[in-house]
């Protein structure tokens, strides 16, 4: 008579598929002629996105998005009609986790990333509570204003 606790081997060649428990997106493009990456996880409480260039990522910044949105709400600034409404959040302050002691152009770049994607991820949903957590692996700081906007439509396409 066969028992009911009989055990099987485990077959290490068997994998088990499951969804991963958090939402996921990727894009990747050229950006100012370096290849770039950008993924983000979307966990019950934190919004991760990490923008990779040639396999780096030095530097980890979050902002938190709970910050009383609700009382800045009237005060926000009037979207112009030549930045197309770009301007980030006054009430979102970014805060340097990890990285970033190389330069203060490459602090206030990295910063200037964080908060414009938590404004894009506010201005999708207002209620949204969860921090933004941002990966930055930067090959090189560039300030021109075209690789700004090729780099946050990029991101926006994961968001």
């Amino acid at each position: 008579m066969s028992s009911p606790t009989t055990q099987r081997a485990i077959d290490p060649n068997h994998v088990v598929t499951a969804p991963f428990p958090a939402k996921t997106k990727q894009a990747a493009s050229v950006v100012n002629g370096i290849h770039t990456e950008v993924l983000s996880l979307f966990f019950s409480d934190k919004i991760v996105v990490t923008i990779i260039q040639d396999g780096r990522l030095a530097q980890w910044i979050h902002v938190p998005l709970e910050s009383s949105y609700s009382t800045f709400a009237d005060q926000a600034l009037p979207s112009d009609e030549e930045g197309g409404g770009l301007l980030p959040m006054t009430h979102l302050t970014p805060t340097t986790v990890l990285g970033g002691t190389g330069s203060s152009e490459r602090e206030t770049l990295a910063q200037l990333y964080a908060t414009q994607i938590a404004s894009a991820i506010a201005a999708r949903n207002p209620e949204e509570t969860r921090m933004l957590v941002l990966g930055l692996g930067l090959q090189k700081v560039d300030l021109e204003r075209e690789t700004f906007f090729d780099m946050m439509d990029l991101v926006a396409k994961c968001l």
